[in-house]
């Protein structure tokens, strides 16, 4: 089932999300209604704050070639648990913050821990769009939005925008 995305600004998406503390067929639900939000979007990740969930859960894939297969991820409690001194520059954009796009600085490589849908504990390195993604998703649990790492001015001008279009919306 698709699910209502959450427009900045928009108090939910500043708060720290909670840890899951088990995996129920309700919030196994929740990640295949992730998935499905996101790749209707189309995005290639989601974090549950962002569809109004205070949850540590996201999903992602960053697979767009045309013809290629899908590889999507849900991850539950996931934590970088190192980065690369390395960095990349992405220029990112972000659901809950629709036509706003920023180049944005990360590690170019993460190592990521997290529990997968059947409870498995994994440990997976990420590098390239699939490193930028992840560490997105993540910040998204710590109530961070990419906007956050810009400068006041634009950080101002992109959430003005963002009030309008909520008020447009509105409107209907």
């Amino acid at each position: 089932m698709k699910r209502p995305i959450l427009i900045h600004p928009d108090p939910r998406l500043k708060q720290v999300a909670a840890p899951v503390a088990d995996l129920t067929d309700a919030r196994r639900a929740l990640a295949a209604d992730m998935l499905e939000t996101m790749y209707d979007a189309p995005g290639i990740g989601l974090a549950a704050p962002q569809v109004g969930v205070s949850e540590r859960l996201i999903v992602l894939d960053c697979v767009k070639e045309e013809g290629e297969k899908p590889r999507p991820y849900v991850m539950f409690n996931p934590e970088v648990v190192a980065a690369s001194d390395v960095t990349s520059v992405y220029e990112e954009g972000c659901l809950s913050i629709p036509e706003q796009y920023a180049e944005i600085t990360r590690p170019a490589e993460v190592e990521v821990r997290w529990i997968d849908m059947d409870g498995t504990e994994r440990t997976e390195a990420f590098e390239g769009l699939w490193a930028t993604c992840v560490q997105h998703e993540i910040d998204h649990l710590e109530g961070k939005l990419f906007i956050d790492y810009l400068g006041p001015m634009k950080r101002q001008l992109i959430t003005r925008r963002m009030q309008k279009l909520k008020r447009e919306m509105a409107r209907g």
